[in-house]
């Protein structure tokens, strides 16, 4: 065997057995959602007969799992586009425009990158409840603003450093104030990495379950993460309908990752190499 082939084989073992290991945890909650108990308590590795849809029923409508949907996306939605804003501008400031103590404060953002949440939490909390934003859409939107808003930061002035400072300087020449040079150049400009950060804060939101567990006290209000923790509480004796709420919640995730794959490797190239 060459040394060619050799490095392939040693490259393409591991990574199929890393692909074997991520894919067969999802086909076996999917197949289990797809049992009866009685067929689950028999045999919990074996292939279902017939695919028992009524599980999935069970757990969007009465496990709640609809509403926990629907409060994930509003959430998600709202942080999502608060985080693009925010970050789009201060990474355009960061990086393009020269003020005093404009490096200090990227060294503060990146910084923040390696804080832990749970060194923040009780402060944190003690703050949003002084406030009364506690079990509110608002109170955990702005937690997901401040948790994840240092990596957006990161990332879109690390792209925007690489744009040539002859683009802006054509485009002050045209009559452009700052604001208009970021609506109208780096806005088209930083879109894909606007579309990188956006999908994996996405994610990021959509797989918490600390900050929204603390945020969010109450049952109405839980987000479907959470709300997926509590059904192994509710539905203990009944796995298939607690591993239907699981690919309910992991279904999104899924199809954001085989649809956008592409562009999050793209992105997170971009800005990563162009800083």
């Amino acid at each position: 065997m060459s040394r060619t082939r050799l490095s392939r084989w040693l490259i393409a073992v591991p990574m199929a057995l890393l692909a074997v290991a991520t894919i067969y945890p999802l086909l076996f909650t999917a197949n289990v959602a797809m049992k009866t108990r009685r067929e689950y308590i028999l045999d919990r590795f074996s292939l279902t007969g017939t695919l028992h849809w009524e599980n999935l029923t069970t757990a969007w409508n009465s496990a709640g799992m609809a509403r926990y949907f629907l409060n994930s996306l509003i959430v998600v939605t709202c942080a999502v586009a608060l985080l693009l804003l925010i970050g789009s501008m201060a990474g355009f400031a960061l990086g393009q425009l020269r003020f005093r103590g404009s490096s200090a404060l990227f060294l503060v953002c990146l910084a923040a990158l390696f804080i832990p949440f749970q060194v923040i939490m009780v402060p944190l909390a003690r703050i949003m409840a002084d406030g009364g934003l506690i079990d509110t859409y608002p109170g955990l939107v702005l937690a997901y603003v401040a948790q994840f808003l240092p990596f957006t930061v990161f990332l879109m002035t690390s792209y925007y450093r690489a744009v040539p400072p002859e683009i802006i300087d054509a485009a002050r020449i045209d009559g452009n104030t700052s604001y208009g040079v970021y609506r109208r150049i780096m806005l088209p400009i930083g879109a894909p990495a606007l579309l990188s950060v956006g999908i994996l804060n996405a994610l990021f939101c959509w797989n918490d379950v600390l900050i929204s567990l603390l945020m969010m006290p109450s049952a109405d209000h839980r987000t479907l993460m959470v709300g997926v923790t509590s059904l192994r509480g509710q539905y203990s004796d009944d796995i298939p309908t607690f591993a239907a709420g699981v690919l309910i919640a992991a279904v999104p995730v899924l199809v954001i990752y085989l649809f956008l794959q592409r562009q999050i490797a793209d992105g997170v190239t971009a800005g990563a190499t162009k800083g």
